[in-house]
């Protein structure tokens, strides 16, 4: 593995079950991936492919809280929203539905794995409501957004924009 930039995230689909997942190594520790996810002036600026920009409409980051953001893509918006479920220092619960496909919630688990050396691992579970949303998901482009948008992660990281 090149010592400056990590390889592009896994992406897999259970052939069994509806779920997704991602596994994504960071130059950072848990606490900064957490801080990446958490703090909404962060997330708006690396969530997503390189051609969008997102703003924060609602963001209450702690168990039991709430979150809504738009991304804007050639004059479209498109809205996304979700609970906190769970905000621990380790990992992430929380819903996450696209406005457009409003009765497909998804369940996503975000775990944040230290690797020691300022080297953390995001293991990310999507359980979606069926196996055909689920292929929706992966049919719509969501592997661009996940490599532009962790390759922007990266950039923030390296540039000293997230302290833990």
């Amino acid at each position: 593995m090149n010592t400056d930039t990590y390889a592009e995230a896994t992406i897999e689909a259970d052939p069994a079950l509806p779920i997704i997942r991602i596994v994504r190594d960071f130059r950072a520790t848990p606490a900064q991936l957490a801080k990446a996810h958490l703090d909404p002036d962060l997330f708006m600026r690396w969530v997503g492919p390189d051609a969008i920009t997102s703003r924060s409409l609602v963001w209450d980051a702690r168990s039991g809280g709430e979150w809504r953001y738009v991304s804007e893509h050639d004059g479209q918006e498109f809205g996304f929203r979700g609970c906190f479920h769970t905000v621990a220092d380790d990992r992430i619960v929380q819903t996450f539905t696209f406005e457009g496909m409003p009765d497909d919630v998804s369940l996503e688990t975000l775990r944040f794995v230290d690797l020691g050396d300022g080297r953390t691992r995001l293991e990310a579970q999507s359980l979606c409501d069926s196996i055909e949303s689920r292929d929706a998901w992966l049919r719509s482009g969501m592997e661009v957004g996940v490599h532009e948008g962790y390759a922007k992660l990266d950039r923030l990281l390296a540039d000293g924009e997230v302290a833990a």
